[in-house]
């Protein structure tokens, strides 16, 4: 049996507001092979899909769009499961500054 990482993406949306909200999921999966793997990665997402209403009484929709990676992994001590690399630009002054 082998391992795999999975990022699954959700888009959340609510009745009433309009916006692009997102919910990034990393997944371990067990499969033989990449294939079974993404049908399993893609079988979770599914599952983990929710409708409900919040405490303002809108219903919210947490909706899978995508397996949007998927990576054999080799679980071990110490094991790199994710690394981002992020760069910013910087500012020479505050805005509020004179």
């Amino acid at each position: 049996m082998n391992v795999f990482t999975a990022q699954i993406i959700y888009r959340i949306k609510c009745s009433s507001i309009v916006s692009e909200q997102y919910e990034e999921q990393w997944r371990l999966v067990y499969a033989e092979d990449e294939r079974e793997a993404l049908d399993k990665a893609r079988e979770i997402g599914m599952d983990e899909e929710a409708t409900f209403v919040d405490r303002h009484g809108r219903t919210v929709f947490w909706e899978m769009i995508a397996v949007k990676d998927l990576q054999e992994v080799q679980l071990r001590q110490g094991a790199m499961l994710f690394s981002t690399v992020r760069e910013v630009e910087p500012i020479a002054a505050p805005l509020w500054a004179q």
